[in-house]
């Protein structure tokens, strides 16, 4: 019930506030334009982000009082290293948004959120790796991962973000499935009362559902680097604080269960595929890893003749069908020899489908159409000037 009643503030604080972020970033001039990397037709809001952020703040205080919460909160910094790491990492992506900052600097502040985080104790233990033991890291290493980590799933996410509802729906399906995944371990008795990370996913899947709506296409307003940012350090904080602190064996368990190392990337499969994807093909053209392209999963599925609404619909259903590959197993203790079929069938499908070689059988790719003869020195011949028509203004 306690969960319950965090995830209903998260969800909606966040619907509620959405529509007035929306009407300052109008109003402020916080709004991006259609351009070669964007698939969007028409100017949109951006900064939905600080919607989700003041969710985030508002169901942090409730959970505080809450009887049910009070291990989690009395006398530790946890709470308070996960809420000033998020503060920072929004600031970053939130200026961004506003005005361009250089990758190097966004990483920079992404690596300063993940610092407040370890200082306040929120790292790895140990993980434990497949077909093997658990592994125990020291405080120095724990520290390190735990900045690689936050550094990675906030730019997953972020990469994600490309179409309406696409990142909202996925880190919802993911967080709550990682949520689903914290309570069989407090079931079993392998998750300490005072774990933060049940609480986060919960807020993570409130915050998302509540955006959603506003963010599903055709879209309202987007989340921006402020919310891709935050939504990725709150998937690390849940991931790093429940499954880098399970070193126990739980029955049924085999190959990978309760290992963190993989069941974040098995969860999140389709934005860590999708990052892997951008890494080795921009370092392939020589190119700059910040350099955007219109190559990620979405855009592929969508030459495909998938559409806006149902390339968001199938990226989803990967995301559910992947949570579910870790899940059955490990609410049933059964199943577990599917796991890595499951996982290689989708990969080949993934590589089968996204080929940078694919083509649709019988269909020829389209040669891009001519560019018009260049209009005479005195203007065109019907007497307009098209080149002087106003920008195209919100709806």
């Amino acid at each position: 019930m306690r969960y319950l009643i965090v995830f209903a503030v998260a969800a909606g604080v966040t619907y509620a506030v959405t529509p007035l972020v929306r009407k300052v970033a109008v109003r402020t001039g916080a709004v991006v334009y259609p351009d070669e990397r964007r698939v969007h037709t028409a100017p949109l809001p951006t900064i939905g982000g600080a919607a989700m952020f003041i969710a985030f703040l508002v169901a942090m205080a409730v959970a505080a009082v809450l009887p049910g919460f009070r291990p989690v909160f009395r006398g530790a910094s946890e709470p308070f290293g996960v809420i000033v790491g998020a503060a920072i990492i929004f600031g970053v992506g939130f200026l961004d948004d506003l005005r361009d900052v250089s990758a190097p600097a966004k990483v920079a502040g992404q690596v300063l959120a993940a610092c407040a985080l370890g200082l306040a104790g929120v790292t790895m233990f140990y993980f434990r790796i497949p077909f093997a033991d658990f592994i125990v890291l020291s405080p120095d290493l724990g520290f390190l991962v735990t900045v690689l980590w936050v550094v990675v799933l906030a730019n997953a996410v972020n990469l994600i973000d490309g179409l309406d509802g696409l990142a909202a729906g996925i880190v919802a399906i993911a967080a709550g499935a990682f949520f689903l995944y914290a309570n069989r371990l407090s079931d079993a008795g392998l998750l300490a009362p005072d774990n933060i990370g049940p609480l986060i996913a919960a807020i993570a899947c409130g915050i998302c559902l509540g955006f959603l709506p506003h963010n599903f296409h055709p879209s309202k307003i987007i989340m921006g680097d402020a919310g891709a940012l935050l939504l990725g350090l709150l998937m690390a904080s849940t991931t790093i604080t429940v499954g880098g602190r399970t070193a126990d064996q739980f029955s049924g368990q085999t190959y990978f269960f309760f290992a963190p190392l993989v069941i974040p990337f098995v969860i999140l499969g389709v934005p860590m595929v999708d990052t892997a994807f951008a890494v080795v093909r921009r370092a392939m053209r020589r190119a700059s890893l910040s350099q955007a392209d219109k190559e990620h999963l979405h855009h592929r599925l969508m030459r495909l003749g998938h559409g806006h609404t149902r390339s968001v619909v199938i990226l989803w259903a990967w995301t559910a069908v992947l949570s579910l590959v870790v899940l059955f197993p490990t609410y049933t203790n059964r199943g577990n020899a599917i796991v890595p079929a499951a996982i290689a069938g989708l990969a080949v499908a993934l590589y089968t489908l996204f080929h940078p070689g694919v083509r649709r059988n019988g269909q020829v790719r389209q040669m891009a159409p001519p560019s018009p003869p260049a209009a005479p020195a005195n203007g065109p011949p019907n007497g307009r000037r098209d080149d002087l028509r106003p920008p195209a203004r919100l709806p």
